[in-house]
């Protein structure tokens, strides 16, 4: 008998352990299990992460060797550009470069500019401190831009910031340092537009590298990989995947940013149209993989991550990320996108740039919220790591303002309406809570107009962010009319009206689904920064 029982106590625990172990395959096949098939109509359907939706502010980094130049002919523009314009504008930057550095190409080019690019007086924790301070919930850094050169310790390339200039993993030190604060982290990828970026002939399938690069790499050899490959090839393709690829595994980021890719639309080629050379649809199906594979890690570790898709012509099929351009300013509500905006003319350190207005700058930050933007304001650091101080005051402006009006900002959508010209008025909302950003100093009574139609019982107060004096308001037949208090508080440039009401106050359907028809009324910007009125 206690034979029998042992026996079938034995087989129960037999069975549960195969029902445990069972259960547990179920779970881990559940786990490993892809959400994103590898489609762009799969990759349509991501969401946008709320770190994303709600964060708002975001700081953007361009910081590399360019850094070392800070020059750029007229004094304004994209100075990161100044690598390949050293090239290409010959008359102008060979005497700049030889009355500077003693010789300009090919005996001197930008890869003798590198050892200059030391970062010796960089300090990440205090960078992100500032980030943290200022208001912003990501930072996007440049791993690697149209240069060739790799911010991180990569064992792709020897053009790396361990094995030469900093010495250092600039990528590695940053992320630990924001995340310490507690922040997103994006090294971005520009490395789409590096196969010509030293070529003879920019944006095409099949490039040469201009006469004196070409020297450059006769002479040293080892140059040929931070110049080229140029062109596309089935080398350079697999190459781009494999750098994007080991930034994903070591730094595992929170955003795939990738650049404006001018050849999907240049050389005979429309891809997002059906009209692709070979080598260029398999970069896209190569890309589109990388995509895939980046969005099905971070659901595999429970990590919420995104992808921007950049240019008026966008990259990737609308609803593939959010979309994204230089400085952009849409005049309607749109879908989910992002302004990578500039303090002054310049992405990285220039020199004498000519800047925004404080005010500017912070008026430009409503409105794009206002319209379901998000904000990525870049600074540009100097080759030593120091932050130049009319970036930092406006950095510090932003965060001030924010400190009172953060209520107005985070974790808002958008309203019914975006603005109101005639009172200089931004709207944005969070729950039963609308906010009406005034843009002009509140000294007289003003009616929100929008607002017609609604009951004084519809409303449960109205106050104004950072003072605590009583607002009187009225409902007219022509909407909510507010009378500002005298003394107007703590806040500067603009101010937010909060007013309390018994429905949520954001609406979904109000906003322009058609990303080209949002695009209409924005400025084209060239792959150069050059705004031209459409």
């Amino acid at each position: 008998m206690k034979n029998k029982t042992f026996l079938n106590l034995k087989l129960l625990i037999t069975l549960v352990t195969i029902t445990f172990v069972s259960c547990n395959q179920v779970k881990d096949k559940a786990k490993e299990q892809k959400i994103y098939d590898g489609t762009w109509e799969s990759l349509q359907k991501m969401p946008v992460p709320t770190w994303f939706n709600d964060g708002k502010i975001g700081i953007f980094i361009h910081w590399g060797p360019y850094s070392v130049i800070g020059y750029k002919k007229g004094g304004l523009g994209y100075a990161e550009h100044v690598p390949k314009l050293i090239y290409r504008d010959t008359a102008h930057y060979y005497p700049y470069v030889k009355k500077r550095w003693g010789a300009n190409p090919p005996e001197f080019g930008y890869k003798d500019m590198i050892p200059e690019f030391k970062a010796e007086n960089w300090n990440p924790d205090e960078w992100a401190k500032l980030f943290k301070e200022v208001g912003a919930h990501y930072v996007v850094f440049t791993a690697e831009h149209h240069d060739g050169w790799a911010n991180w310790d990569s064992d792709l390339t020897p053009w790396n910031a361990v094995d030469k200039g900093p010495k250092r993993d600039l990528v590695g030190d940053l992320g630990k340092a924001v995340r310490k604060q507690d922040l997103k982290y994006a090294p971005s990828y520009h490395r789409e537009r590096h196969s010509s970026f030293f070529a003879k002939d920019l944006y095409v399938v099949n490039a040469t590298p201009l006469p004196d690069i070409a020297e450059e790499i006769k002479r040293v050899h080892e140059a040929a990989s931070l110049y080229g490959p140029f062109g596309f090839s089935k080398e350079y393709v697999d190459d781009y995947v494999a750098r994007w690829k080991e930034i994903q595994d070591k730094y595992h980021p929170d955003m795939l940013w990738i650049d404006d890719i001018p050849i999907y639309r240049k050389d005979g080629n429309n891809v997002r149209e059906g009209k692709a050379k070979p080598i260029i649809q398999y970069f896209d199906d190569q890309v589109r993989g990388m995509i895939t594979d980046f969005m099905n890690q971070g659901a595999k570790n429970g990590q919420a991550v995104y992808v921007n898709n950049k240019g008026k012509s966008r990259n990737w099929p609308d609803g593939v990320g959010s979309i994204e351009k230089d400085n952009l300013k849409l005049k309607v509500t749109g879908p989910k996108w992002q302004s990578c905006t500039t303090f002054g003319t310049s992405y990285s350190y220039l020199e004498g740039d000519k800047y925004k207005s404080i005010e500017g700058v912070i008026h430009e930050m409503v409105e794009v919220i206002s319209r379901n933007g998000n904000f990525l304001i870049n600074i540009g650091p100097k080759a030593d790591g120091t932050l130049v101080p009319e970036q930092v005051e406006r950095l510090r402006a932003m965060g001030e303002w924010l400190k009172i009006n953060g209520a107005a900002i985070y974790n808002s959508r958008y309203w019914k309406v975006n603005q109101q010209e005639n009172e200089h008025l931004s709207f944005t909302a969070n729950g039963k809570k609308l906010y009406a950003i005034k843009c002009a100093k509140p000294t007289l009574p003003f009616v929100i107009e929008a607002t017609a139609g609604w009951d004084s019982k519809y409303i449960e107060s109205v106050s104004l962010l950072g003072t605590d004096a009583k607002i009187d308001w009225e409902m007219t037949t022509e909407g909510l009319r507010i009378v500002p208090p005298k003394k107007l508080g703590n806040s500067q440039y603009a101010w937010s009206f909060e007013i309390t009401t018994k429905e949520e106050q954001h609406h979904p359907n109000f906003i322009q689904t058609n990303t080209d028809k949002a695009f209409e009324g924005t400025k084209k910007v060239d792959l150069d920064g050059h705004h031209i009125e459409q």
